[in-house]
């Protein structure tokens, strides 16, 4: 099956990125300062064994 719509706002992100070819490194750099970080799975796990428990069928 051919698939040959292409929305609006998909032809406006196209023609922007290849009108401002930094965006993309800017994207990058980006995700590296929020996202892209070192993990500790050990602390996390101890984080989730630290909460305390819900109680069954709470009502508001």
């Amino acid at each position: 099956m051919k698939r040959s719509y292409v929305s609006e706002t998909t032809n406006f992100l196209r023609d922007y990125l290849k009108k401002n070819p930094r965006v993309k490194g800017d994207q990058v750099k980006a995700r590296s300062f929020w996202w892209d970080k070192p993990q500790d799975f050990s602390r996390n796990t101890t984080k989730e064994t630290e909460k305390i428990p819900k109680k069954p069928y709470e009502y508001y």
